[in-house]
């Protein structure tokens, strides 16, 4: 299976994510009407600085065969990043919290999830015409 495509959209998104949540941790607690001091703005830019170091992650690993036995550290992360959030979010819509946001972060943590299953639980496949000496 081929990775790069699956690696540069995960770190673009979570680059935008880790940006939105790193320098706009107050607008987004607002947004939520939630309280934007103290501790919890410090949380937001911690998310912020995991998404942002997750992101250089997968597009540094991008070119890598990842799954093998030295990207599958990579793909486990990645996966258990998106699939534990995809639940979490998928709860929330169960709860009656449908909101656009939540609904569209759930279909987007989910596609990464099941996308990041397929990768951690199928054997890799090397780019086509790459020798195996």
């Amino acid at each position: 299976m081929q990775t790069k495509l699956l690696m540069s959209i995960s770190a673009l998104y979570m680059a935008a994510l880790g940006l939105l949540a790193s320098f706009l941790p107050q607008e987004i607690l607002g947004y939520y009407h939630a309280s934007a001091q103290g501790l919890a703005v410090v949380l937001i830019q911690a998310i912020g600085a995991l998404y942002l170091g997750f992101a250089i992650l997968n597009w540094m690993a991008r070119a890598s065969l990842i799954g093998g036995i030295y990207g599958k550290p990579v793909a486990l992360g990645n996966f258990l990043h998106f699939a534990v959030l995809a639940v979490v979010l998928l709860k929330l819509l169960a709860a009656g919290s449908a909101v656009p946001e939540i609904t569209a972060a759930a279909a987007i943590y989910a596609v990464f999830a099941v996308w990041f299953g397929l990768v951690v639980f199928t054997a890799p496949s090397q780019v086509a015409g790459s020798r195996q000496g």
